[in-house]
Formats: C-alpha cells, structure tokens, sequence
C-alpha cells in the first residue's frame, strides 16, 4: 500500500507540489484522516474519492495546483467555501500557521460534522466547518486575504470579490478550468485560467 510520503513525492515530482509550506502541510494533514474507512486502502491513490452524499475528496494533484495557485501565507485568514472532507481547511491552517485561521463551509450537514471530526483527528485547531446557506456564497460582510473554492461555479459568482481584501486571492473551478483571481490595492481584477479539471458542482439555489 501506498504511504503518505510517497503521495508527496509523486506530487512533488509531477511538479504541481512546490512550496515547502504546502509540502510540509501535506506532511501533517495525511489524507487517510480524510477519507471513510472503506477507502483507506486508497487513501494514497492519486485520485478522487467518495465521502458520501455525491461529494468527494478532491484529487491531490488538482488540490496540489489550486493550494499553490492561492499561495496561503502565514497568519491570512481563509475562507474555504464547499470543504466536504475538511482536508482542503487543514492543510490551508496548517500552512497559514498559528496565527492564522480558516473557516470552512460546507453546505451539506452530515459533511459538516464528519469534516469537524476529520480536523480534530489530524490536530488542527486553528479552524472549523459551518454549516452554510445556499441562498447565498461566502460569508457576506466579511473580508480574507484567500478564498479557495472546490466545487464547480457555472460562471463566476461576482460576491466573492466583495469577500476578498486588496491583495487577495481567489481560487475557484468555473465549468472544467481553475481560475485564480488577484484583487489588486485599487480594487482591479487580474485573472488566470488553468483549463482541463473535472469537479462536481457548485450547489446554489
């Protein structure tokens, strides 16, 4: 069976897994905490896997691109939008550190607590999953340095800017490409599309 360096070093080697925090993150936050125990022999694999209600946990290489494209910092708050397993939050905390925190949002309820529990397995206390409406996206009135989102948008949904400080940085599926998006000190929007990825939707009513 494979471990979890060997999934680091896959991912490392492939090219998509560069930043030492992200790694070292990697390290701590093993994906077979992450995953139903009927899946543990497949923790290792590099693909996607079932947790229930049509959800997944995301594919480590897609999560390897995405983490490095919002290249989370020490200390940024972090809003994690669709966190399911809750592995995409903890390797976000751990990489913002101590000092800083992420909060996730999940929409469906069972995954909200199998997520909690996931993150109190892998020790990390610097962030937590709610349960979020789908009336709305995000957490409207609030502001973070990085805003990560795992489910596919149609098209954009325009709010999250709303959500996101100057100088900070959007990462989100739009049909089959990641886009990330840097809010610039004036308010600008630059964009970048990574075409080629499968995720499942985007629920909103």
């Amino acid at each position: 069976m494979l471990g979890n360096e060997q999934l680091i070093h896959h991912l490392i080697a492939a090219g998509v897994l560069r930043t030492q925090s992200l790694i070292d993150a990697f390290k701590k936050c093993d994906r077979i905490f992450f995953v139903p125990q009927e899946y543990f022999s497949y923790a290792y694999e590099d693909r996607p896997l079932p947790i229930g209600k049509a959800q997944t946990i995301s594919q480590p290489y897609t999560v390897a691109i995405m983490l490095e494209l919002l290249a989370p910092q020490i200390g940024n708050r972090v809003l994690d939008i669709g966190s399911g397993s809750g592995w995409t939050t903890a390797l976000l905390a751990t990489a913002v550190g101590a000092s800083g925190s992420v909060e996730g949002i999940e929409i469906v309820h069972s995954l909200v607590e199998y997520g909690n529990n996931n993150l109190a397995k892998a020790d990390i206390p610097n962030a937590s999953i709610k349960l979020g409406d789908a009336t709305y996206l995000g957490k409207p009135g609030e502001v973070y340095d990085r805003i990560l989102v795992s489910a596919s948008a149609t098209e954009m949904p325009l709010q999250l800017f709303d959500q996101l400080k100057p100088g900070g940085i959007l990462v989100i599926p739009i049909q089959n490409s990641i886009w990330r998006f840097i809010k610039q000190e004036n308010g600008s929007i630059d964009s970048y599309e990574l075409p080629g990825f499968v995720f499942v939707p985007l629920i909103l009513s």
